[in-house]
């Protein structure tokens, strides 16, 4: 049976901490001679006037896992009084988010009979990654921000001129009699090349009207992605009533920046859309001055055109032959039973090489993984 530790001696406050180890023992705490002998050179090196560094103290020594804090908490408010001190988190330190779901059966009811009842924990973040952008909770996409900004994609790449050495290939005629000459004439095993790769551009033309707007944010955050990626071959433009260019200010490092200043510069924000006649403006300002030539020109946008689909199908024929591909992501693709019955799409479809769903992570990344193999 456990005894009841004596009050601390007001006088002698090392009296009150050995009293409070043993007030740990009472409540359960296994508390070891050397844990009370660190617990007391801790002491020695904090302000023992200050309760939050004298918990500290205790719970670095006096703890041996996890499971011990509750009841080390419970002690130190009843033998010192007031409450247990919050931990200050460091600066830069992110919040520990769930990792996991809460436990659910796999077909909500009970299975009866013996059979062992089978439950499921999905981690959240998978299950985020499938969720449709527009259903999202502000925390859901505060956390949908942070899993965007981790992606890395990978530039599509188109050939180069010159050749790189390589295991296979064409034999490289140079670096062959190169060798013969450095091995005194004798025959050598022959060099191989082939052509090197570099990045290719991409034009990322978002559409940020009404309709769009629930997806708006997340497809910026995609933007300043690939931008960061490869500032020099990443072109993101924004669509609406007009055509608004936000390369510029999608490249700067932090997306927090980087978004005030892409949602400062478009002045059609939430409005209608005239796709044909802002691809128009792309295509004479941008597009057949360089941009869009060789170029995977990604679309965003639902296809709602509130302007001539004749117009959208003409400026689509045009950009179709300047591109090297043109992607359109619909987020509505991505619902089941979708029909692309919307005016726009249904002008942009002889076109387009590929109708892709954008309405969650997912299909954002396996966007970066067509445009690369396109």
């Amino acid at each position: 049976m456990s005894t009841v530790p004596a009050a601390p001696d007001a006088g002698d406050p090392l009296v009150g901490f050995a009293g409070f180890a043993h007030a740990l023992a009472a409540a359960g705490l296994p508390v070891a001679s050397d844990a009370v002998a660190a617990f007391t050179r801790a002491l020695r090196q904090v302000e023992v006037g200050d309760p939050c560094q004298v918990y500290w103290a205790g719970r670095a020594t006096l703890c041996r896992g996890p499971d011990d804090i509750p009841r080390y908490d419970s002690a130190f408010e009843g033998w010192f009084g007031g409450t247990v001190p919050a931990r200050t988190p460091r600066s830069g330190e992110q919040p520990r988010r769930a990792r996991t779901a809460a436990l659910t059966t796999t077909d909500g009811g009970d299975t009866g009979g013996d059979a062992p009842r089978l439950r499921v924990a999905a981690d959240d973040t998978e299950v985020l990654r499938h969720r449709d952008i527009a259903g999202l909770t502000a925390a859901e996409r505060a956390h949908l921000a942070e899993l965007i900004a981790t992606l890395r994609p990978r530039p599509p790449t188109r050939p180069a001129i010159r050749m790189r050495p390589a295991r296979r290939g064409a034999v490289d005629p140079r670096r062959t009699v190169r060798g013969m000459l450095a091995a005194g004439g004798e025959p050598v095993r022959p060099s191989h090349h082939r052509k090197a790769t570099r990045p290719r551009r991409m034009v990322l033309l978002i559409d940020v009207s009404g309709s769009m707007s629930p997806y708006a944010d997340a497809l910026l955050r995609f933007g300043h992605v690939v931008a960061r990626s490869n500032p020099a071959g990443t072109e993101v433009f924004s669509l609406g009533t007009r055509m608004t260019r936000l390369s510029r200010a999608l490249r700067v490092r932090d997306p927090e920046v980087a978004l005030a200043a892409a949602s400062r510069a478009v002045p059609d924000w939430a409005g209608g859309t005239r796709l044909g006649e802002t691809l128009r403006a792309f295509l004479d300002r941008w597009g057949r001055r360089g941009v869009a030539r060789g170029a995977v020109v990604v679309i965003f946008s639902d296809g709602w055109e509130r302007g001539d689909p004749t117009l959208l199908a003409e400026q689509l024929a045009q950009l179709r032959r300047l591109a090297h591909a043109v992607l359109w992501v619909n987020p509505h693709a991505g619902a089941d039973g979708y029909e692309p019955v919307q005016s726009g799409i249904v002008a942009a479809l002889p076109y387009v090489d590929r109708l892709l769903a954008g309405h969650s992570l997912a299909t954002l990344q396996e966007l970066l993984e067509v445009a690369r193999r396109t």
